[in-house]
C-alpha cells in the first residue's frame, strides 16, 4: 500500500470514527446516525411490523353480520403475563425501535439532533399497540407529542394516541381530541383519512351511529388504500342499514362494488348481498334481482361464499312467499361448507320459524335444537330461542306419544287376519326391494340389530326384535349378515372341499341363481317375516289400558297447549275432539267439552259452541265448568279458589301438619277430580305420606303418580324421584361406630301430648339461652301418626349429649321426665325415612347380639 492510499484510508476511518459520536452536533454526526437509523434499524423494524400486521389481518375473522370495526384487529381478553410474546414480529419491531433510540439518539442540550428518533418512538408505540400493550404504547405516543412538537409525524402520532385511547375505552376523550385535530387542518390526505376513520369508530363505540356516518364517508374519500376505501364504504352502508336508510346504504354498497378487483373478494360479495337485502320488493324488478343473484352464484370466484349466496336466494323466495323454494335454498346454505356459525344459526332458526308458522311444531323444535348449538350460551338470542324451544317441548313429547300409541292401538284393534295381511304386504315390499338390490349387485349386510321400522301409521316400537344374542347361530340377524358378507366377498360357491382354491367352485351368477341366493338370505332374515312385527303387538289388557290412558291424556294436554300457549284454536279443537272420540273418563271429558265450547265461542262457530255447552250443562250440571258457563264471572273466582285451597294445603305441609294434609287432600281430590290441580295434590299427598309412613309408602305413592299421570309435570317428577332419589334412600343400616359427631337428642310424645311437647321445647330453649349454648336449636318433628319428637340439634358429640341428658334429669328448673334417645344425624335420617326407631333402640341397647 502506497502512502497516498494509506492516507485516504486513514482519512475515511477518522471521518467514520468522528461520525459515530452521539455527543457532537456536527453535520457528519447528524447524517450518519440519521441514515443508519432510517435505512438499517428502522427499516428492519418496519418490515417486522408489516409482517406482524399481515398475520393479524390474515387470522382475523370478519363478522359481516355486525358493523365492521374500522381496524382488523382482535383484542384478546386474556392478560399477557410478563415475558410472554403474542407475536414474534412485534417483539422484533420493538427491539429495533429501542435499539435505534439507544444507539442513535443525539440528545444534546435538551434538543434531539437525529430527525429519525421520533420515527423510532412511533415504531415503538405501534409495536406495543399491536402487541396489545396499550398503556406502554400510549406512553410512546405521548413522548413524541411532548418531546417532538415540531415533528413532521406529529399528526400521525396524535391519531395513534387516540386509537390507543379507543382500545382503553376512553372514547369520549378520543372524540374530543380528534375533533380538535381535524379542526386544526394542515394534514396529509392519509392522516385525514385515518383521523376520520378513528373518529367514526369512536362514535360507533359510543352508540352514536348517526354521527359516525359523516367521518367514515370522509375517510373513504381521503384514503389512498383501495382496501381501506372498500372497507370504509362498506361500514358506511352498514351504518345506513342500521339507521333504516336503505337507499343510502345501497349507494354506499355500490361504491364498494365499483372497486371490484381492487379490494378483497369478501368485501365485494358481501356488498352485493347487502344490496340484494335492501331490494324493494314492492316497486323493484324481482326477476332481475333473481337473475343477478344467479349470476353471483355462477361466478366461480364466489364459490367460497356460496353459503351466503344460497341464504340470500332463500330470503328472496321467502319474501315472495315461495316457501318450498326458500326451504330448498336454506338447506343448500346449510350444506355448503362454511365456518360462519351465525349464518348456520340463522338458517336453522328461519327454517324453525317457517315450520312453526305452519304449525309443524315437532319439526320446528328440531330446527330450534340445531339453532342452539351454534349460538353462544351467554347471549340474549340463546335465551330467546331456548325459551321458544322449551315451549315446544311438551308439544313434541305429547305428539310423539299420540302418534306412537295411536299406531299401536290400531294394530291392537285389528284381528289376526287383518294384522297378517297388513304385515305380509309390508314385508313383501321389503323383499322386493331387497331382491332388486341383490340383482344389481348390492347384497347389503343385515345389521345384527334391525333398525326401527318405518311403517306409515305404525308405531316406532314395532321395530326389529331384540337380537342381542351372544351366540352367533342363535341370532338369525347375524346369520343373515354373515351369509351376505360371504356372498359379497366370495360369490356363490359350491359346497365342496378346498372351495377357496378351486376356481371351478365359483358358481356363475345367472339371474335365476342370484334370485335363489337372495331368497336364501331373505328366508333367514327376521326383517322380512310378518311374525316379527305381529308378535310385538301387546296383548296384556293392563298395558293396552295404559297406552290408551297415555294417549287420551296427551290429546287433552295438546288441546290446552295449542289453545293457551300458541293460540292455535283449530289444532286445539282437533286434539280435544280426538280425545272425546276415545275416552269417557270424566276427568278429561268435562274440561274437554268446556274448552271446545270456549274455542268455538271465540271463533264465532255458535252452533258447535252451543252443542258442547249443552253437553256440559246437561251431563255435568254440578261441575265447576257448568258453574262458570252459567256465570262467566265466576270462572276466575273458581280458578282462584282452587289455587288458594291448594296453597293452603301446601302451607300446612310446610308446617308439618301431615295428617291434616292427607285429610284435606282427600277432600280436595274428590272436589277437583276433573281438575288440572289433581296431580299436584296427589304429589303433595305422596310427600306427606312419606313423612308419616316412611320409605315404602312414599315409593308406592310415587309409583302411583308416575303410572296414572305420566305426561304431567308431577308424573315426570315422580318418575325421576323413583329412578334416581329413592335408590339412594333405601339403605336401612345404622352406623354406631364411635366417635360420632353432630348428635341429636330426642324426647318422644304422642300427638295428644303436643302441649307438653311445646312446654319441653320452650324449657330447653330457655335453658340454652340462660347458659349461652347458642349452637343448639330445638324443633318438634313428626315421626308418624302416633309419635312426635322434641329434637335438640347441633350437639357436638355423644358425650356432650349424655351430659345434657344428665343436666335435664338433675336440674329441677329444667327437668324433663322423659326417656331420652341419643342419635347421630345420619341415623336420625334413616329413622325418619324407614320409621324404624325401635330397631335403632334395640341395636343401641344390644350392639353385639350373639
Amino acid at each position: 500500500m502506497n502512502r497516498f492510499t494509506f492516507g485516504i484510508v486513514c482519512l475515511v476511518l477518522a471521518i467514520g470514527l468522528s461520525g459515530c459520536s452521539r455527543k457532537k452536533d456536527k453535520f457528519i454526526n447528524r447524517n450518519y446516525h440519521a441514515v443508519t437509523t432510517e435505512f438499517n434499524t428502522l427499516y428492519n423494524g418496519d418490515l417486522a411490523l408489516d409482517l406482524g400486521k399481515k398475520q393479524i389481518a390474515d387470522t382475523y375473522q370478519e363478522n359481516f353480520w355486525e358493523i365492521l370495526p374500522v381496524e382488523r384487529m382482535q383484542v384478546s381478553e386474556e392478560i399477557a403475563l410478563p415475558g410472554t410474546i403474542r407475536n414474534e414480529n412485534f417483539k422484533i419491531a420493538e427491539e429495533k425501535a429501542t435499539k435505534a433510540i439507544q444507539r442513535h439518539s443525539m440528545l444534546i442540550q435538551g434538543t434531539e439532533k437525529n430527525p429519525q428518533i421520533d420515527e423510532a418512538y412511533l415504531l415503538l408505540g405501534k409495536a406495543r399497540y399491536y402487541d396489545q400493550r396499550f398503556i406502554p404504547a400510549l406512553e410512546s405516543f405521548n413522548y413524541i407529542l411532548h418531546k417532538y412538537p415540531k415533528s413532521n409525524t406529529i399528526n400521525h402520532a396524535r391519531i395513534w394516541r387516540e386509537k390507543t385511547n379507543l382500545r382503553l375505552e376512553n372514547d369520549k376523550l378520543a372524540i374530543k381530541n380528534l375533533k380538535r385535530l381535524i379542526a386544526g387542518g394542515n394534514m396529509k390526505d392519509q392522516d385525514m383519512a385515518d383521523a376520520h376513520a378513528t373518529l367514526a369508530q369512536a362514535y360507533i363505540n359510543t352508540g352514536s351511529l348517526y354521527s359516525a356516518v359523516a367521518p367514515i364517508k370522509v375517510a373513504a374519500y381521503y384514503t389512498k388504500e383501495h382496501e381501506e376505501k372498500g372497507r370504509y364504504s362498506y361500514i358506511e352502508g352498514q351504518l345506513y342499514n342500521v339507521l333504516q336508510k336503505r337507499d343510502s346504504a345501497s349507494l354506499a354498497f355500490d361504491r364498494v362494488i365499483e372497486l371490484n378487483r381492487k379490494i378483497p373478494r369478501e368485501y365485494l360479495v358481501n356488498a352485493q348481498l347487502e344490496k340484494a337485502r335492501n331490494f324493494n320488493y314492492v316497486n323493484g324488478d324481482a326477476p332481475a334481482l333473481l337473475a343477478w343473484l344467479e349470476e353471483i352464484e355462477n361466478n366461480r370466484e364466489n364459490r367460497p361464499f356460496l353459503d351466503k349466496i344460497y341464504f340470500q336466494k332463500a330470503e328472496y323466495f321467502h319474501h315472495l312467499d315461495s316457501v318450498d323454494r326458500a326451504i330448498e335454498f336454506y338447506n343448500q346454505s346449510l350444506r355448503a361448507q362454511t365456518s360462519d356459525n351465525f349464518l348456520r344459526s340463522v338458517n336453522y332458526e328461519t327454517l324453525g320459524n317457517i315450520y312453526f308458522d305452519n304449525s309443524q311444531y315437532r319439526i320446528a323444535g328440531a330446527y330450534y335444537d340445531s339453532t342452539l348449538t351454534y349460538i353462544p350460551t351467554t347471549t340474549r338470542d340463546y335465551f330467546v330461542i331456548k325459551r321458544k324451544r322449551d315451549n315446544l317441548q311438551e308439544v313434541i313429547q305429547y305428539e310423539e306419544i299420540v302418534e306412537k300409541n295411536d299406531s299401536i292401538l290400531r294394530f291392537v284393534a285389528m284381528n289376526e287376519e287383518e294384522r297378517l295381511n297388513y304385515f305380509t304386504s309390508y314385508t313383501n315390499d321389503l323383499k322386493a326391494s331387497a331382491v332388486l338390490r341383490a340383482k344389481t349387485g348390492e347384497i347389503a349386510e343385515t345389521p345384527a340389530i334391525l333398525p326401527e321400522r318405518r311403517i306409515p301409521g305404525a308405531p316406532p316400537s314395532l321395530g326389529g326384535p331384540n337380537l342381542r344374542t351372544t351366540f352367533y347361530f342363535y341370532n338369525p340377524g347375524r346369520v343373515a349378515g354373515g351369509m351376505s358378507d360371504f356372498l359379497r366377498i366370495w360369490g356363490p360357491r359350491e359346497l365342496k372341499d378346498n372351495w377357496r382354491t378351486d376356481p371351478g367352485g365359483l358358481i356363475s351368477r345367472s339371474p335365476e341363481e342370484l334370485d335363489e341366493v337372495s331368497e336364501l338370505i331373505i328366508a333367514n332374515n327376521p326383517q322380512f317375516n310378518p311374525r316379527t312385527y305381529i308378535d310385538q303387538i301387546p296383548t296384556n289388557q293392563g298395558i293396552i289400558d295404559s297406552l290408551a290412558a297415555q294417549r287420551d291424556n296427551s290429546y287433552f294436554r295438546l288441546g290446552l297447549i295449542y289453545k293457551e300457549k300458541f293460540g292455535e284454536n283449530e289444532l286445539a279443537a282437533q286434539r280435544l275432539r280426538s280425545m272425546l272420540d276415545y275416552t269417557r273418563e270424566e276427568r278429561l271429558v268435562v274440561p274437554g267439552n268446556y274448552y271446545l265450547y270456549q274455542i268455538y265461542n271465540a271463533t264465532g262457530n255458535n252452533a258447535e259452541a252451543d252443542r258442547y255447552k249443552q253437553t256440559v250443562l246437561r251431563d255435568y250440571p254440578n261441575s265447576r265448568y257448568a258453574a262458570s258457563i252459567n256465570n262467566p264471572g265466576l270462572a276466575v273466582e273458581l280458578e282462584n279458589t282452587a289455587e288458594d285451597r291448594y296453597n293452603e294445603l301446601y302451607r300446612l305441609f310446610e308446617q308439618g301438619e301431615y295428617v291434616e294434609v292427607l285429610r284435606r287432600g282427600e277432600i280436595l281430590m274428590q272436589e277437583f277430580q276433573n281438575d288440572e290441580l289433581l296431580p299436584k295434590i296427589e304429589l303433595l299427598n305422596a310427600n306427606a305420606t312419606g313423612r308419616l309412613y316412611g320409605f315404602e309408602a312414599y315409593k308406592e305413592a310415587l309409583n302411583y303418580i308416575a303410572v296414572n299421570y305420566p305426561q304431567t309435570e308431577e308424573g315426570q317428577k315422580a318418575l325421576a324421584l323413583t329412578n334416581t332419589t329413592l335408590p339412594q334412600l333405601q339403605n336401612k343400616e345404622f352406623k354406631i361406630q364411635e366417635p360420632q359427631t353432630n348428635i341429636k337428642l330426642l324426647y318422644r310424645f304422642n300427638p295428644e301430648e303436643r302441649e307438653q311437647a311445646l312446654v319441653v321445647k320452650e324449657k330447653t330453649e330457655n335453658a340454652f339461652k340462660e347458659m349461652e349454648y347458642r349452637k343448639y336449636s330445638v324443633s318438634i318433628d313428626v315421626y308418624n301418626p302416633d309419635t312426635i319428637f322434641v329434637v335438640i340439634h347441633g350437639i357436638e358429640s355423644t358425650e356432650r349429649a349424655k351430659g345434657l341428658t344428665e343436666m335435664f334429669q338433675i336440674n329441677k328448673k329444667y327437668t324433663i321426665n322423659r326417656e331420652p334417645i341419643v342419635i347421630s344425624s345420619e341415623n336420625y335420617r334413616v329413622v325418619q325415612l324407614h320409621k324404624n326407631i325401635e330397631a335403632y333402640k334395640d341395636l343401641v341397647s344390644n350392639p353385639n347380639p350373639q
